[in-house]
């Protein structure tokens, strides 16, 4: 069964910040000084790199029991590659968003190297986010609104 998630964004006055909003959980994005921001908060790609570890460790959490993997602890460190020159319009030859994403996954655990190493192939194989940042996502503009 399909299920449509929703979220908000809204440009506020200062600088580039803008509060997202999904079921009543917001989060603040702005963009660092140099890019005209106030520097409040983190920027909208950083935010993916968020969202792409939250998902992550959501997905390690919930499916450790039934894979049979044990762990005291989890993180992952994320960063990716992006070329400010393309979305500032300074170069058509770059691309806008991320060229690429690394991460690592750290796990506390007694568990072997080879069962950790499935347990993240397992991880990489569900993840939502990583399956929309690996295959694209159908981008769908519903309207333009003018109040």
């Amino acid at each position: 069964m399909l299920t449509t998630f929703k979220a908000t964004a809204k440009k506020l006055k200062e600088g580039m910040q803008a509060e997202t909003n999904a079921r009543g959980f917001k989060i603040m994005m702005d963009e660092p000084k140099e890019l005209g921001g106030t520097d409040i908060a983190m920027n909208p790609v950083e935010g993916v790199l968020c969202a792409l570890g939250a998902c992550q460790s959501i997905v390690a959490a919930a499916f450790a029991r039934a894979k049979k993997f044990t762990f005291e602890e989890f993180h992952v460190e994320l960063e990716g590659d992006l070329d400010p020159d393309g979305f500032l319009g300074k170069r058509d030859d770059v691309r806008k968003g991320f060229s690429e994403i690394r991460f690592k996954m750290h796990f506390k655990t007694n568990e072997t190297q080879e069962k950790c190493e499935e347990f993240v192939d397992f991880i990489e194989s569900v993840c939502p986010v990583g399956d929309c940042l690996t295959n694209g996502v159908k981008l769908v503009r519903s309207g333009v609104v003018k109040d």
